[in-house]
């Protein structure tokens, strides 16, 4: 009795660990890493909470940002911990250089405009941010609202106009990038900012290298140029009295994308995980999060509300990204011996 009661125990905990492992075995399977998903930008958090849910994959948050992101993945090039990562359009293009990335077109691929996605799937916009005027309209005093680039240049605005410096800060050179196109340069050719950067000086703009956020809440910048999610969250978030502008001779809209790692060791999870915030449910959340989904057609009436009309963001052009990232050194250089 007393040897079969043992092989009973023995065959009782041989059970429990083959249970145990594959339920260890099932957990890791349901896992994808996902680099650069801080919980605190772009609603991250609600966003993995939703992808846990609804898919029962575990996506844990990362607060790498994007060039810290890819200086990780080509580390682990020859062994990928990564499953996906996200990061703005010009580190996907220097991600997928680096052979750290690999193709796949998920669902609702034929939804996503042509200059939102590479032509082979390696990277995918998510959501973009749409440079404009960021106004704190009580800032202002009694001069108007502008309304186009041109605007800027008054006298009226004299004190008034921020930007972050273009070649230090990646938002200040899509800016400068923005206003080329508008007045008619080219990425071979930034004649046309560099001209209207001059012009500028005359305004004495505030420069900062840094966000400049709370500075612009604050009213001691009345003017920013910046992207819309900012100014849609400085009125809705935080109330401000804060207008957004998409200046009328247009503007450039610069993706923030998603990206498969190269023999991802979760691959089948990360191909689900980009699905979803592709998907109609994870697009809402960035909407919600006052970010324009690359898939308009996703957005609630509610969340729509929070943007300008689409005629408005019709005037907002994507641009060659390849182009712009290969262009930023040299603009970086001609702005500051002509500009500063």
């Amino acid at each position: 009795m007393k040897f079969h009661k043992k092989m009973k125990i023995l065959a009782g905990a041989i059970a429990l660990t083959a249970g145990s492992l594959f339920s260890m075995m099932t957990q890791a399977a349901e896992t994808a890493i996902c680099y650069n998903c801080p919980p605190e930008w772009a609603d991250w958090g609600t966003q993995l909470k939703a992808i846990a849910k609804d898919t029962g994959i575990t996506v844990p948050q990362d607060n790498k940002n994007s060039g810290q992101a890819l200086a990780q993945m080509v580390a682990e090039k020859g062994n990928p911990v990564a499953d996906v990562v996200y990061y703005g359009v010009s580190f996907g293009i220097q991600a997928d250089s680096a052979g750290v990335i690999t193709g796949y077109k998920p669902q609702h691929w034929d939804d996503i405009p042509a200059g939102m996605k590479d032509p082979n799937g390696k990277w995918v916009a998510l959501h973009s941010g749409t440079m404009g005027f960021m106004v704190n309209v009580d800032a202002l005093g009694c001069a108007p609202v502008p309304q186009s680039w041109d605007d800027l240049l008054k006298p009226e605005y004299k004190g008034m106009v921020g930007y972050l410096d273009p070649a230090s800060a990646f938002v200040g050179y899509v800016a400068a990038v923005a206003v080329n196109q508008a007045k008619g340069g080219n990425m071979q050719d930034f004649t046309p900012a560099l001209n209207w950067f001059k012009k500028l000086q005359a305004n004495q703009p505030i420069v900062p290298k840094q966000t400049a956020y709370a500075r612009l809440i604050s009213g001691e910048i009345p003017i920013l140029l910046d992207y819309d999610f900012n100014a849609y969250r400085a009125k809705y978030k935080d109330h401000a009295n804060v207008a957004f502008v998409i200046p009328k001779e247009g503007t450039v809209t610069v993706p923030y994308v998603i990206s498969l790692v190269k023999n991802a060791p979760h691959e089948a999870n990360g191909k689900k995980v980009i699905d979803y915030v592709l998907s109609d449910k994870g697009q809402a959340i960035w909407a919600n999060a006052f970010l324009r989904p690359v898939r308009t057609s996703a957005m609630s009436s509610e969340a729509k509300k929070f943007f300008l009309p689409d005629s408005d963001y019709a005037r907002a052009q994507t641009v060659d990204y390849q182009q712009m990232a290969d262009a930023q050194k040299a603009f970086s250089a001609k702005y500051l011996s002509e500009i500063h």
